[in-house]
């Protein structure tokens, strides 16, 4: 145990660690007290990396310990380097895995010729950032036409565990590298270990990772890191955007940790939780970390960022602070992931501010519009084809019950990332040409071709090719013979049909 006396204390700015209680060191100086967020060493080989949180009075500080405190005691020397965490930057970061003190964990050894910076930074000011909205194309149709993202802003994904949330976010770091020609940043903040190593793998098997850089905070880590490592991924994200004039593409997964992080910091500070445990300044931390993320005139960061949904409850604190922060929300369902309609996302509870027809124009507004409505009519409908039948629909609610099946198997799309496992090439769709599909689909050019023509395609073209652009055999079904859809919509009634016959003979006796 290294003890120091008062005349090395007051030589350089030394202090004397005065209590271990697990992750929380408090520390006495007597020359000059630390700034709050600066980094203190102490242990063997200075190992033991402790953030300063707060300040007691004028010459003790209470920090959280970044690193495992095993063997440190009172009386030990802790040293203030006058500095905050920092992590590298520049473009021999790409293709490369770090952990939030900047270190690599993908035993190739340390990245040179980088600059170092803090990853505490402030958001750019209102004034460099441009007013006039753009659109982000991603090549996915159903987030593309229903619910466009904007360039420099932040997505949520929604969604309870096991829906597809990481599988999404890794596709679109795929079509953005071959799309932008830009630069992918994935921030994994208390993930599994497992899912890291798969990422970094597929990455790398498709060729993406030399634009790509991944920064993690792993879940059986302490929880300072988990709760830094987003901003030590946003100071990468900003050297690009500022330095490279490059557009970046930030995945965060997810931001759900971070908070839950900030809560067991809290905790271990002694300030009392809020709601739900919560900790009291989750509005604030989670906003220093959002207003980071913007486009300037040079470039933009734009985020996608899996939030986790406890117990599928969207009226969580943690989920109902994050809604605030975002320009879209892309909500996973349960419901259409049992059905096979991947990606599984809600088309009617996922909405974006960008769908405005001055933003998106006239023609792409009101076919989403047309779009939704279809989609809505058709669940209302379900109540009456799970009473009724579908042979007791109108013509009209027939016609738009086919419209709406349609919509949702064209939405459906097979992914790069998933091609290992489902055995189906993926696909990337240009906006127009699902604005194009889904335009004639409304207006039943594709009435008469089957479902399953219409699933897992990329544009509507694949499904002519498939059927051939005059599907005649399916009209000259014979008479008194039902389509295979019919029978599927109607297969689940006939054991009430028959309850009712047997009713009527009952009333008749």
């Amino acid at each position: 145990m290294d003890v120091v006396n008062d005349k090395e204390i007051n030589k350089k700015n030394y202090g004397v660690i005065v209590s271990v209680k697990g992750n929380v060191v408090d520390a006495k100086f007597e020359r000059s007290l630390p700034a709050i967020n600066s980094v203190l060493y102490a242990g063997k080989d200075r190992k033991i990396i402790v953030e300063v949180q707060t300040h007691f009075d004028s010459n003790k500080v209470r920090g959280i310990a970044l690193t495992p405190t095993q063997g440190l005691s009172r009386g030990e020397v802790i040293e203030d380097v006058q500095e905050t965490l920092k992590v590298p930057v520049g473009t021999n970061t790409l293709s490369r895995m770090f952990n939030v003190f900047g270190q690599t964990i993908d035993n190739k050894g340390e990245v040179t010729d980088v600059e170092w910076r803090s990853i505490h930074c402030s958001p750019p000011p209102l004034s460099k950032r441009p007013v006039e909205s753009q659109i982000f194309e991603t090549g996915i149709k159903i987030i593309d036409v229903l619910i466009p993202l904007e360039r420099g802003g932040k997505a949520g994904l929604f969604g309870g565990a096991g829906v597809g949330k990481t599988v999404l976010l890794t596709e679109m770091i795929h079509n953005t590298v071959g799309t932008y020609k830009g630069v992918s940043i994935f921030c994994g903040i208390g993930e599994r270990c497992r899912e890291g190593e798969e990422l970094y793998r597929e990455m790398e098997s498709t060729g993406v990772l030399p634009n790509m850089l991944m920064i993690f905070g792993q879940m059986n880590e302490m929880p300072g890191c988990r709760f830094r490592v987003g901003h030590a991924a946003l100071t990468m994200a900003e050297y690009f955007r500022d330095d490279q004039r490059k557009d970046v593409l930030l995945l965060i997964d997810n931001i759900f940790r971070f908070i839950q992080a900030g809560s067991e910091v809290s905790g271990l500070m002694g300030r009392l939780p809020s709601r739900l445990g919560y900790q009291p300044t989750m509005s604030t931390e989670l906003a220093a970390l959002e207003e980071r993320i913007s486009n300037t005139e040079t470039g933009a960061i734009t985020s996608i960022q899996a939030v986790y949904v406890p117990a599928d409850d969207f009226t969580d604190p943690a989920v109902v602070h994050t809604f605030s922060h975002l320009s879209a929300t892309i909500v996973l369902s349960r419901k259409r992931a049992s059905e096979g309609l991947y990606p599984a996302i809600d088309p009617l509870k996922s909405n974006s501010k960008m769908l405005t027809p001055g933003i998106v124009g006239e023609r792409h507004y009101h076919l989403v519009q047309e779009i939704k409505k279809t989609l809505s009519q058709y669940e209302d409908i379900k109540d009456i084809i799970a009473m009724l039948g579908f042979d007791q629909l109108s013509q009209e609610d027939k016609k738009l019950v086919q419209r709406a099946r349609r919509l949702e198997r064209f939405f459906t799309q097979p992914f790069f990332t998933t091609m290992s496992s489902t055995s189906i090439q993926g696909k990337t769709v240009k906006l127009a040409d699902a604005l194009d599909g889904c335009e004639r689909i409304l207006k039943d050019e594709f009435k008469d071709f089957p479902e399953k023509s219409l699933y897992m395609i990329g544009s509507i073209n694949e499904a002519v090719k498939k059927e051939g652009e005059k599907p005649k055999e399916s009209e000259k079904l014979k008479e008194g013979e039902k389509s295979k859809e019919v029978e599927k919509l109607n297969e689940v009634e006939k054991p009430k049909e028959s309850e009712k016959q047997k009713v009527k003979g009952e009333e008749g006796t």
